[in-house]
């Protein structure tokens, strides 16, 4: 076996130095070595071997294209957002706050996958074998056959890849594994880098479906290097507060699947467990209507949503404070803008507090309306009528813009009661729908004189 030695390598020039420096000899830039392997004994033989025989240069229209064998992980919302399940060969990569869950889901995933007749195989290098077995009684989880190995040494859990085949394997978590090739710590960018690197060509190679979890940073993203998720080819995010019931598990990149697809669990005393009418924990529980509060419907990928948006308008003095959760701040003050240059409403010296019930975070500008229609609201402290909502984007010059799939939005809220909505023109239906009045705006102060006159 050939001889490996650390060397440095410059990210900015690509340069190696056999120690590690302050500055680059090469471009003189600093604090740009990272740690990396060379090997010594053979320096022509590359250690990034190929995935796959190389290929000749192919024609795209003669390619085959067969689909994509999908194993169901026993969790509908899970395999919702992977994308119909676990893909052979896929590797996934599942980020979250400590606590929020992912340890839990994957456990669960795991039994499932190993009642249906897999071979599954948990890591763990975070936990013992004993500690993860308690986790087992307490979700419930009697008698289960998951091959478990707690271990952090890359080179021993390829081993063990190798000798028990697994159909499932997952890395928990990928900070905690280090190589032998490698002096620095488990968890540092190089460790990280090599690690996942020599995980995702195991697993594209033998075929093994792999899940790497990963720990966040203080800011919520993933911690190592950003080519961590440009390795694997589904990255999956926790959403929500840990004080809180609900879970929601978001796709952000999914080669096999729709991205920000969304997946809605509830946290109970034997587990995840998935909620399959979200609607229902995003909506009030109000007996009447009440001033600041508007249903919104909304896409999460393939699924329309119905989520109440609730503001709170109050005298704010000379400094008033804008404060919005779940949605973009920046976009908020843009709306109080719009809605004072062109509705007339006013709200320079009013404390503006805006929140999207339930711990969902909205990113589509189609809650714009909504948005509007509850600051109105509770400015003027009278409420909307029972059964309504609204959606559509809102643009600077006051124009009511489409959003995208408006007749599948509309026929969620029917299913859900909901009897009166303000959408814009564009999306207005060709045909009416059954025990809905729908009210087709092109303007945002055509909206909210409608508004008030309901």
């Amino acid at each position: 076996m050939a001889k490996e030695k650390t060397i440095y390598t410059c990210n900015e020039c690509g340069g190696t130095n056999p120690k590690w420096l302050g500055k680059c000899p090469h471009c003189n830039a600093w604090n740009t070595l990272v740690e990396s392997v060379a090997n010594s004994d053979a320096p022509a033989k590359n250690r990034f071997s190929a995935l796959a025989p190389t290929a000749e240069v192919t024609v795209l229209g003669d390619i085959e294209a067969a689909d994509i064998e999908r194993t169901p992980t026993g969790h509908t919302e899970l395999d919702r957002v992977l994308g119909g399940g676990m893909v052979e060969g896929g590797v996934v990569l599942i980020g979250g706050d400590p606590g929020i869950g992912k340890s839990t889901l994957l456990l669960q995933a795991l039994d499932a996958l190993q009642r249906q007749g897999k071979n599954t195989l948990y890591i763990t290098g975070e936990e013992s074998g004993a500690q993860v077995a308690l986790r087992s009684r307490r979700l419930g989880l009697d008698h289960s056959k998951v091959n478990v190995l707690a271990e952090i040494q890359l080179e021993k859990i390829l081993a063990t890849l190798n000798a028990l085949h697994p159909d499932v394997a997952v890395i928990d978590s990928i900070q905690t594994v280090y190589s032998e090739q490698l002096t620095s710590a488990p968890g540092s960018v190089a460790q990280v880098r090599e690690c996942a690197a020599h995980l995702t060509r195991a697993a594209k190679s033998s075929g093994v479906s792999m899940v790497l979890v990963g720990h966040v940073t203080k800011e919520g993203a993933l911690a190592g290097p950003r080519v961590l998720e440009h390795m694997v080819d589904t990255v999956l995010y926790f959403e929500g507060d840990t004080h809180s019931q609900f879970r929601l598990v978001r796709a952000i990149k999914n080669r096999f699947g729709a991205v920000n697809e969304i997946g809605v669990f509830a946290m109970t005393e034997k587990g995840l467990k998935g909620v399959s009418n979200p609607s229902a924990i995003f909506l009030s529980q109000h007996s009447e209507p009440v001033p600041g509060s508007c249903v919104l419907v909304t896409l999460e990928g393939t699924r329309p949503m119905l989520v109440e948006i609730q503001a709170l308008v109050d005298s704010g003095g000379p400094s008033p404070r804008r404060l919005s959760v779940g949605l973009d701040r920046d976009r908020l003050a843009m709306m109080l803008a719009v809605l004072h240059r062109h509705a007339g409403v006013a709200c320079m010296d009013q404390d503006v507090f805006v929140n999207a019930v339930g711990g969902v975070r909205i990113t589509e500008p189609a809650a714009d309306l909504a948005v509007m229609l509850a600051i109105a609201s509770s400015l003027r402290n009278k409420s909307l009528p029972k059964g309504f909502l609204a959606f559509g984007e809102v643009g600077l010059a006051g124009e009511v813009r489409p959003a995208p799939r408006g007749q599948e939005r509309l026929r969620e809220a029917a299913k859900l009661g909901f009897s009166i909505a303000i959408v814009p023109k564009a999306n207005a239906p060709k045909r009416p729908i059954e025990g809905m009045e729908i009210h087709a705006v092109e303007r945002i102060e055509e909206a909210l004189n409608l508004a008030r006159g309901l």
